[in-house]
């Protein structure tokens, strides 16, 4: 499982490495921290292969929250 991470394919799929890793990033937290089940089937895997496997599979994908919108104060600087 970990071989998917040597492919391009993973990383074409999901837009960037940077975005790759922050999704494994969050779906881990949520795994370990918050308990979140798997929506794949365990089979002995490791959580990290886990993650993997969901985004092969198209269990999950990256939902990027809108940027905030900046406000400036009064001598330009952005907050």
């Amino acid at each position: 499982m970990i071989e998917a991470l040597r492919s391009d394919e993973i990383v074409k799929k999901l837009g960037g490495r940077f975005k790759l890793c922050a999704l494994i990033q969050r779906r881990m937290k949520e795994l370990v921290v918050d308990g979140a089940r798997p929506l794949v089937e365990r089979e002995g895997r490791t959580d990290l292969e886990l993650v993997i496997e969901e985004i092969l599979q198209d269990k999950i994908a990256p939902t990027w929250a809108p940027e905030e919108v900046q406000d400036e104060s009064e001598d330009g600087a952005v907050l």
